[in-house]
């Protein structure tokens, strides 16, 4: 798959997340406004949240995938951490913040809810299209580790497409929270005790905490400057020591300076009798040979280096 299909599929994965969000919210409010449920208020926030959490995220995909330019010779890949970053503050401010506080509320205050029949709808109705929602992700991230050779696991753990992770942790973490309002509601109802509702609540809070620190966490290592996974790292290691007149390589450096591109930099030591000629062929060759086999590396940089404790070569003796 090449990156702009990566990319255009993320934008429409992020797109279709946020028009269920979107509706989602609304139904959400307007349910809990009827039945007064803490839950489902904590669930109407948090849908509110995932919305603008999906705008952050269209803008880092769209921002991100500017050309470089003299300014920014790399590009503006790393933009996309920054969005996606800010988005993650924000479910972990407006998200987690309201559902704790109103949680906590009502299991002190304990108001009575109202019509609990809309609560149950509304929860049905907003599974279904939260379901649809994630489907889409799940289709995407299961493609990508197939494309990686992974596991789905392995490849959310590792990848670079925070907007591709954060629209399937929020979408998972939107189908648990609806889980928790409706037993939290359902007791409620049973127990004629508010104290359900609330702590569904606090529960919904902490779950959209955890999902918001580790988003945090994945876009602040890209920020700094991670690199590629080992295993990606140890395949572009192999194209380079196999290129021509290549005794080892000394040093490998990469880093992910985007979503879906890769800088490479490597000192390398060539064999002494090769020529200025050679050495520009080898470079121009792993950059070839690295971009057939991992699109994403866009940036090869290779350094004629001498290694560690070899001799230089004797002189030939024809000086004058």
């Amino acid at each position: 798959m090449t990156q702009p299909e990566v990319r255009s599929e993320s934008v429409g994965t992020v797109v279709v997340a946020g028009a269920a969000n979107l509706a989602i919210a609304v139904a959400k409010l307007i349910a809990g406004l009827v039945s007064g449920s803490a839950a489902m208020l904590s669930e109407a926030v948090h849908s509110v949240a995932d919305t603008t959490t999906e705008v952050l995220l269209y803008l880092a995909l769209r921002r991100g995938a500017r050309p470089a330019d003299d300014r920014h010779p790399f590009g503006y890949g790393k933009e996309s951490y920054v969005w996606a970053f800010l988005a993650a503050l924000f479910t972990f401010v407006a998200g987690a913040g309201f559902a704790v506080t109103h949680g906590i509320t009502t299991i002190l205050v304990h108001e009575h809810s109202g019509d609990y029949l809309v609560t149950y709808v509304v929860l049905a109705v907003s599974f279904a299209i939260e379901s649809v929602s994630l489907a889409r992700a799940v289709r995407q991230v299961r493609r990508e580790s197939r494309h990686w050779r992974t596991t789905p696991r392995r490849f959310l753990q590792l990848t670079s497409d925070t907007p591709l992770k954060a629209v399937f942790l929020e979408d998972s973490a939107a189908l648990i929270g609806l889980v928790l309002a409706a037993v939290g509601v359902g007791l409620s109802q049973l127990t004629d005790d508010e104290l359900w509702d609330g702590i569904a609540s606090v529960l919904i809070g902490v779950l959209l905490l955890v999902v918001a620190a580790v988003l945090a966490g994945s876009n602040l290592s890209l920020l700094v400057g991670r690199a590629v996974p080992e295993r990606l790292r140890g395949e572009i290691a192999e194209e380079i020591a196999g290129l021509p007149a290549v005794r080892g390589i000394e040093t490998l450096l990469t880093m992910q300076l985007g979503p879906s591109e890769v800088l490479v930099a490597a000192k390398v030591d060539f064999d002494d009798d090769v020529s200025g000629a050679t050495i520009e062929a080898a470079a121009e060759q792993a950059e070839r040979r690295l971009a057939a086999r991992h699109p994403y590396v866009r940036h090869v940089f290779l350094d004629p280096t001498r290694a560690a404790g070899r001799d230089d070569p004797e002189p030939d003796g024809s000086g004058g």
